[in-house]
């Protein structure tokens, strides 16, 4: 027993993800990666994406197709949305990854090392990355494919996901023979006209759902846990934590668990935070620390050693966020690398 927060990822449930991600969008999936698959470990859950099918990863940063190239060997392609930086092109083509062309100096750039194959974002209207569509470059040799990002996806009904759709399939089809990439995450439910040849998800592999919200065809993926340290009781009227973050009202028992905010359990977990604890979610009282938390346990049977679940598949990874006033992705890529992670299946 330890009482070091834990991460376990379960490699199962994101094959699940992955499969029903391709059958809700009905078109294949090439898996996000970025930021150490947000978190949860790139080389693992990419190998394991590998055996179920993947053939195309999608990573931020030429480092991490660097480190991922290095684990996964020669097979899979793999694209870097950071596209052709600065003096990158050596490296990508050391390592055989292809960059998104995101505007004219990196083209530029890519051409001059004879780089070979490569992607081009077309913005269309997210106004992050890519060329704008007025700007697009003429069909080139080596495009293999084309890519846009929605800015709404976990928005249905908002007009602009059409608008961005339309305008995509109108750019895409100047480069008839490149793969066409539209929808992330959210995107995958939308509809099959915004699927394209293949999807780019990320969240939703991981757990979270297409909207911010738990989705009944997402998996649970990731399980952030930590142990309790001391049980103790606070009388009424004494307060817990830093700046008397929380003073009981009545007499409360009380857990100091084994996670603070250099595990990633962000401050802004209180004070309407909760983990489950002995088959309850019970609220997290006073300040987040930097190594423990406070959770009233008042009336439950808690003792030293035993587990508390921050998130996973009795407080779902939305819920969660949802609590911290913050999204699924950033509750994911907060957990610090201080936290080991365990893999199942």
């Amino acid at each position: 027993m330890t009482a070091t927060a834990t991460l376990t990822v379960d490699l199962d449930a994101l094959a699940h993800n992955v499969h029903a991600l391709a059958a809700i969008s009905g078109a294949p999936v090439h898996p996000v990666v970025k930021a150490d698959s947000y978190g949860l470990g790139a080389i693992p859950v990419a190998q394991r994406l590998l055996r179920e099918g993947s053939r195309t990863f999608f990573v931020a940063r030429l480092a991490e197709g660097i480190a991922l190239r290095s684990a996964l060997g020669p097979e899979p392609t793999l694209y870097v949305l950071d596209g052709c930086v600065g003096d990158a092109a050596p490296a990508l083509k050391a390592a055989d990854l292809r960059p998104i062309l995101n505007h004219g100096d990196q083209l530029m750039a890519w051409r001059a090392a004879d780089g070979g194959a490569c992607g081009l974002q077309i913005d269309t209207g997210m106004n992050r990355l890519g060329f704008r569509i007025e700007d697009a470059p003429a069909p080139f040799e080596g495009l293999s494919l084309v890519m846009s990002h929605l800015a709404c996806a976990d928005e249905p009904a908002q007009p602009m996901n059409r608008r961005q759709r339309d305008a995509f399939a109108a750019a895409a089809a100047r480069y008839p023979g490149a793969l066409r990439s539209f929808a992330n995450s959210g995107g995958c439910f939308l509809g099959p006209d915004y699927a394209f040849d293949a999807v780019r998800p990320g969240i939703c592999l991981y757990g979270g759902g297409p909207e911010g919200r738990p989705h009944d065809r997402i998996k649970p993926v990731a399980t952030l846990s930590a142990r309790v340290l001391q049980v103790r009781d606070v009388p009424a009227g004494e307060s817990i934590g830093y700046s008397r973050g929380f003073v009981a009202p009545e007499a409360r028992r009380i857990a100091t668990c084994g996670a603070g905010y250099a595990d990633g359990v962000l401050r802004s977990q209180c004070p309407n935070g909760q983990v489950w604890v002995a088959g309850s979610l019970r609220p997290i009282l006073g300040r987040v620390s930097m190594d423990v938390i406070a959770v009233d346990v008042t009336g439950l049977d808690v003792a030293v050693g035993d587990p508390v679940e921050l998130f996973g598949p009795n407080h779902l990874l939305d819920d969660a966020a949802a609590a911290a006033g913050t999204i699924s992705y950033e509750l994911l890529t907060s957990v610090t690398a201080r936290v080991p992670r365990r893999y199942e299946g």
